[in-house]
């Protein structure tokens, strides 16, 4: 009774794994490994950092604004002078002239032996010469004030004392906000813009190469599944022609209708069979761990494939033209972009022969206050001007760099060009070889069929002793051979289909 529930309680578990099994088809493997693609997440967040720094080559077309501080201390104070000073004091004369005499205006007498000059009161002694008082300058000799008035010895002096000329500079504080809006920069920030989005551009396609890529090593690994998964079908069901044969030849030996030399060879072929099918079974799971590696499930997780059963059945679209091929192709939009960052670098080379424009304005404010005797307080004022800068001389570097940046842009071109080229043999490659493996499955089928019809009259010749063992042996081989070869040709109708949307840039239509 324990036996009968415990054979019970197996079925039940077998039945239950059995039935939860997973199944999934191609697309449902496409999407998971592509939501797993370590890659392709790099390749996403690659596309957000270039629309960021699209967004920060845009600023460069605003003002930019900033704010500066500075405290700095001093040992010594500073002084304008050197000593106490003694100025003359007087009037100007109606020309504007201070303490210088002209022949319009002689000297004049005081009474207390001293002269006025243009009504300023002088020490000098004075000397009649020709009618005219003449000053006599400290050594006695006269002299014309109006050429050496430096020789005048003023009655009457005001003094500046050296302390009213000395600042306290001990604790200097200086801060303000300036801003620079560009007004003509000779291009650059228009090609910088460009070059931001094309490489937001180049990182879109480089997303689509990486996407396409998966998809081709999920593919390859979905179907190397299937084609294993059928050999073993097919080794098994070979195996079991063996398992019968033996059985039989067996039997007739023990009845004496064949030989010992007969039953081994059987036996060498069963064993054989057991080789084969072994590694096709380890095959088998090592594939599946490949596949799962790919799709981001357990390692050791089972599941029904839902293309198990082979068609041969495949759908030929109508191949695009050239040109559209060229704009689906991520290698070709890279390699486009790529020309248009190396034409703008190219203007940008040629803009720094230009001269740069931009509009500045500022608050500045300093304590001591500079602009008012230096006041123990913070003073400021509001700046605005327009500053350029005119490139004239650096010994030919903007023009050797300009010249790297025109040769740049013609490999640029050529890289381009042979590109398209490299991608036209590739389709046309891809379309022979998928016209071949279409001509290879057909004949693959017609052999699964002639193969097919021999073993059962081999089966039938060897029933009725018609045939040899030897024969039968090799009639069930031919068999398993083409059995083998369709289900290769098969596999290979399905890859080359996959190589051809990917040259023509199809595969990811129903990903975008």
């Amino acid at each position: 009774m324990n036996r009968k529930i415990a054979l019970f309680t197996v079925f039940v578990c077998l039945f239950l794994t059995v039935g939860a099994q997973q199944t999934l088809d191609l697309p449902e493997c496409r999407k998971l490994a592509l939501d797993h693609n370590k890659d392709l997440k790099i390749a996403k967040e690659n596309i957000r950092a270039a629309q960021e720094m699209q967004k920060a080559a845009f600023t460069q077309f605003l003002p930019s604004f900033s704010a500066f501080g500075n405290y700095t201390w001093n040992q010594k104070n500073i002084s304008l002078m050197g000593s106490d000073a003694f100025l003359p004091i007087g009037v100007l004369d109606q020309n504007g002239k201070f303490g210088i005499g002209s022949p319009t205006s002689p000297p004049h007498p005081n009474g207390d032996g001293t002269y006025t000059i243009d009504g300023l009161a002088v020490n000098n002694k004075f000397v009649m010469i020709d009618g005219q008082a003449v000053p006599l300058d400290a050594k006695g000799n006269p002299f014309d004030p109006t050429k050496n008035p430096e020789n005048l010895m003023w009655k009457n002096y005001a003094i500046l004392p050296k302390d009213a000329m000395e600042f306290d500079i001990q604790n200097v504080f200086v801060g303000g906000i300036s801003f620079v809006q560009p007004i003509f920069m000779g291009g650059k920030i228009i090609e910088l813009n460009k070059i931001a989005k094309y490489n937001e551009q180049i990182a879109q396609a480089n997303l689509t190469d990486k996407t396409q890529e998966i998809i081709v090593n999920i593919d390859e690994a979905y179907w190397r599944v299937v084609s294993i998964e059928n050999k073993v079908s097919l080794a098994k069901e070979y195996r079991q022609l063996l398992i019968k044969m033996d059985s039989d030849i067996c039997a007739m030996q023990q009845e004496g209708l064949v030989t010992k030399s007969e039953v081994l060879k059987v036996k060498v072929k069963l064993n054989e069979a057991d080789l084969s099918l072994t590694k096709a079974e380890n095959g088998l799971k090592l594939s599946r761990m490949a596949l799962n590696q790919l799709c981001g499930l357990p390692l050791d997780q089972t599941y029904e494939l839902s293309d198990s059963k082979l068609q041969d059945t495949i759908e030929l679209n109508e191949p695009p033209s050239i040109e559209d091929v060229y704009e689906r192709r991520p290698e070709i939009q890279m390699l486009v972009q790529a020309q248009n960052i190396a034409e703008s670098n190219r203007k940008i080379m040629n803009s720094r022969f230009m001269p740069n424009i931009a509009l500045t304005g500022s608050y500045l404010t300093t304590n001591p206050n500079v602009y008012n005797g230096f006041q123990q307080k913070f003073g400021g004022m509001f700046t605005v001007g327009i500053s350029a800068t005119i490139p004239l001389f650096h010994f030919g570097e903007r023009i050797y760099t300009r010249n790297a940046a025109q040769s740049a842009t013609v490999v640029a071109k050529l890289k381009l060009d042979d590109t398209k080229e490299k991608i036209r043999l590739q389709i046309d490659q891809n379309r022979y070889r998928i016209t071949e493996s279409l001509k290879k499955q057909l004949t693959a089928k017609t052999n699964v069929d002639v193969a097919e019809e021999n073993l059962m009259y081999a089966q039938e010749g060897y029933s009725a002793g018609v045939i040899t063992s030897s024969d039968l042996l090799a009639a069930q081989t031919a068999w398993v051979s083409a059995k083998s070869d369709y289900i290769d040709a098969l596999i290979d109708v399905k890859l080359n289909n996959l190589y051809l949307k990917k040259s023509l840039g199809q595969l990811t239509e129903s990903f975008q």
